[in-house]
């Protein structure tokens, strides 16, 4: 095995532990530096918000850390900044996701803080509603940001009547009408170690972070946890649909243009996502860029992007215009989707991305951070300890024709969700 290869993450030297509770933990030891991160995530995401509390495991997720049976907020990041640790969590679709850092003697006091706020978070009002006040903050500049309501549109079309179509953080009247009780019933429910997944890298070895985090969690136990709720079936667009959404005295323009995507473990995945650098990645944001920002000089960016993951994915191209310029923007960008399905990428680009792609993924490796999220890919997806040793292989192996055949499967362009916002 060469050098670059040994230095990914594999099978020799990534540890899995289940734990009798449903929790699972993987591990990498990585001695050339003092710390050590912790990454996870609990199924306790969006799906199981009510749509008129929608918000609701955000709002859980974020007001985990506002203190606990044992400690207000004070004490615990007081205790965590003492010996410059660090925790925080947030919310997706699917799960509640933690994140946090110390030195390696100060594991332990990590994993018990994360053990002691998941398991019993004490929500106090006072710090409800500050949380509350700071989440309509943010809904608040949402709505006048162009960027931020082209996307949320642009979900709502691609993914209409199915829950990747609500917006995570929800809206201003579902915010208002989460109650306290509301946080600590969804914890209740919700929240438990089947199907959590921990991964801790960095200076400790596999056998003691399994300890470590067996004394902290691994008596923990929730028996009316459920089961994640199954996804619908994604009706596919079958026409090209425009919404417009009116902020009155921006200056700029924002618009998205794109279809459903694959999940991240669909076998079309890898092709598109090369397909994706091509069109709008590589370079000066390839294709996309090349016509709509430096050519046609219409755009302040252009690019595309590949979103994918448990579910149904998008595959979607953003530009920010001057207004005077949409309706020329989205021409030129209909017409790049047009010729990318009509012939196939040169193997020239396909070339370029796939060098990119390979030289690219050691850099994401370098931090014990890039490593744990990449131990939470290969749980979450199935990907197989050794997949990030066969990524290069995987990748060389895509062809042009397979590029255009998955191009194919996704983009039509007489089918597009467009979505603009702006003046």
């Amino acid at each position: 095995m060469n050098k670059l290869r040994s230095s990914l993450p594999g099978k020799d030297d990534i540890t899995r532990s289940p734990l009798a509770n449903g929790l699972i933990l993987l591990s990498r030891a990585n001695f050339n530096s003092p710390s050590v991160v912790i990454s996870g995530y609990i199924q306790a995401g969006s799906l199981f918000d009510p749509d008129e509390k929608l918000g609701l495991a955000d709002f859980t997720a974020s007001a985990m850390m506002r203190g606990s049976a044992q400690r207000d907020l004070q004490q615990i990041y007081d205790a965590l900044e003492s010996c410059g640790a660090s925790l925080s969590f947030s919310a997706g679709a699917h799960t509640a996701g933690f994140s946090g850092r110390s030195l390696a003697e100060d594991l332990s006091l990590l994993l018990n803080t994360l053990a002691e706020v998941v398991r019993q978070p004490s929500f106090p009002g006072e710090q409800v509603e500050k949380l509350r006040a700071q989440l309509l903050t943010g809904l608040a500049i949402r709505a006048q940001d162009t960027a931020s309501m082209a996307a949320l549109t642009f979900d709502q079309i691609v993914f209409a009547n199915h829950p990747y179509g609500r917006p995570e953080d929800g809206y201003p009247e579902t915010i208002q009408a989460i109650r306290g009780e509301d946080l600590a019933d969804f914890h209740h429910r919700f929240y438990g170690p089947r199907g959590m997944v921990i991964a801790i890298v960095g200076a400790v070895e596999p056998q003691e972070a399994a300890e470590q985090v067996q004394r902290a969690l691994g008596d923990w136990d929730n028996p009316q946890q459920p089961d994640a709720p199954p996804l619908p079936p994604l009706t596919p667009l079958q026409e090209t649909v425009t919404r417009r959404v009116d902020i009155p005295g921006k200056v700029q323009s924002d618009l998205v243009i794109g279809v459903s995507g694959p999940a991240r473990r669909d076998p079309e995945y890898l092709p598109v996502s090369l397909g994706n650098s091509v069109l709008g990645q590589f370079g000066l944001m390839g294709r996309i860029g090349d016509v709509v920002r430096e050519k046609s000089g219409l755009a302040y960016y252009a690019y595309s992007s590949l979103n994918a993951g448990v579910g149904p994915g998008s595959w979607e191209i953003s530009a920010g215009v001057n207004p005077d310029n949409v309706a020329k923007a989205c021409d030129l960008i209909r017409g790049e989707i047009a010729r990318f399905v009509e012939k196939r990428v040169t193997v020239e680009e396909l070339s370029d991305s796939q060098a990119n792609f390979v030289g690219r993924l050691p850099l994401s490796m370098e931090s014990n951070a890039g490593v744990a999220g990449a131990l939470l890919n290969i749980e979450r997806f199935e990907l197989g300890l050794d997949y990030y040793r066969r990524f290069a292989d995987l990748v060389r192996a895509v062809t042009p024709n397979e590029v255009l055949q998955a191009a194919r499967k996704y983009f039509h362009p007489e089918r597009l969700a467009i979505a603009i916002a702006g003046p």
